[in-house]
């Protein structure tokens, strides 16, 4: 690390003032990626400072995302495998698999998301910033495992332009970039974002792996839901074995890479929560209002729509909704700010995610829905407790200065009776 910092700093002359001084953002950027930034506060005001900095928190969110990448690794080629018939489970060959299956994805939306930060951050004269080092490795994670690779670099580049740079970058975007990304694929190719081919590899990579057989299809446990008749929700697996609870709850279901274990999301809830970088509102009013609007479905359960035949508890194993409440709806740029305005905001996105589900069988996840929609509705929210604050402080402060007029009134009275 010596040698490196002594690298960079014998650069440095050329991109301050030298010949290359209109790359200066570049090697900012590179620069504050790999060592804490030197530079102090000025001189003028008191300033205030801890050691949380955005690349601190952006690294740790990506730690707490580790545990569902290395799962959504293992569940990728456990899937495979088990499309292929096999009977033998090699673990380290499957991790192998896993990460040859993903890592297109994360090299793409890295490249392609990064290169158009750098270039943006040049022709604004500003430093990069680090919210896209989150955004590129969550992205891969909620996608279909098959979805091309055009595809993603498509999506990442839409997001980052139209969901991000547009606002003025980093901390200015009003809806969450990764899941813009999600959603422009769900749009415009609906065919690769849903149905029964896309979320089972079903070739191998550079060798590894063995051979599915050709026309393979399995449907996403929410998929089988919304397509079953009547209240038969019975659901199957790869290889038709049943799924159960304990299934879902660890995650060896058919799904996007990094959604499928609620165990997995869990443990980078507790990341999150003990770092303090997430709002424990947040998560537990999603987790309450996808409860609540699931019973509420469940009372009233209708052949008409199987997914109201689903247990309560189901609705937080089952699809990306656990991942959306804890890693993106407590996105602090596009959430709610107001302590009031977290617990409105997170309810109405498990109960809007859950209304999608059941009530629209075209569309049998609605997390990604849920989650984009109260980011535009959270500013509101936001300005509503707020405006609603300043009336009580108001009434309040009337309420007191009648008060005062009362007591003023009384103690004259008084002292005009005693002369």
């Amino acid at each position: 690390m010596k040698s490196l910092r002594k690298f960079m700093d014998r650069i440095k002359p050329a991109f301050y003032g030298g010949k290359l001084s209109s790359l200066r953002s570049v090697y900012d950027g590179f620069d504050t990626f790999l060592f804490t930034p030197r530079d102090t506060s000025g001189p003028v005001g008191v300033q205030v400072h801890d050691s949380m900095d955005s690349k601190r928190t952006m690294t740790i969110v990506i730690v707490a995302l580790m545990p569902c990448f290395f799962f959504g690794m293992y569940n990728t080629a456990y899937q495979h495998w088990l499309a292929a018939g096999a009977i033998e489970f090699p673990f380290w060959e499957m991790m192998l698999y896993g990460l040859l299956a993903i890592l297109p994805m994360v090299l793409t939306t890295y490249i392609v998301g990064l290169g158009i930060e750098f270039i943006c951050a040049q022709l604004r004269h500003e430093e990069i910033q680090e919210g896209f080092l989150v955004t590129g490795i969550i992205l891969p994670m909620i996608l279909p495992i098959e979805t091309p690779l055009w595809m993603v670099a498509v999506a990442t580049a839409f997001a980052v332009i139209f969901a991000k740079e547009v606002f003025g970058g980093t901390g200015y975007n009003i809806v969450n970039v990764a899941l813009t990304a999600r959603a422009f694929l769900f749009f415009a190719y609906p065919a690769k974002m849903s149905g029964d081919h896309v979320f089972v590899a079903t070739q191998p990579i550079l060798g590894v792996g063995p051979t599915v057989p050709d026309g393979f299809t399995c449907a996403t446990p929410l998929g089988q839901i919304a397509t079953a008749q009547g209240g038969d929700v019975a659901l199957t697996g790869v290889g038709d074995h049943a799924i159960t609870a304990a299934d879902a709850f660890w995650g060896f279901i058919p799904g996007s890479f990094g959604e499928t274990s609620t165990f997995c999301i869990l443990i980078g809830a507790a990341i999150l929560l003990l770092t303090r970088i997430a709002d424990w509102r947040i998560i537990v009013s999603v987790v309450a209002g996808a409860l609540c609007m699931g019973w509420i479905a469940n009372v009233f359960e209708t052949p008409t729509y199987p997914g109201s035949y689903l247990n309560p508890a189901d609705q937080l194993l089952f699809g990306g909704l656990a991942f959306a409440a804890v890693f993106m709806a407590t996105d602090p740029v596009t959430a709610a700010r107001t302590r009031t305005g977290k617990w409105i905001y997170g309810f109405l996105i498990g109960i809007i995610a859950v209304l999608i589900r059941v009530y629209n069988t075209g569309y049998p996840e609605g997390a990604m829905l849920a989650v984009l929609l109260m980011n535009v509705f959270a500013p509101l929210i936001d300005w509503c407790v707020v405006q609603a604050n300043v009336r009580r402080r108001e009434r309040r402060l009337v309420a007191a200065e009648n008060a005062l007029d009362a007591t003023e009134d009384k103690i004259e009275a008084e002292e005009g009776r005693a002369s």
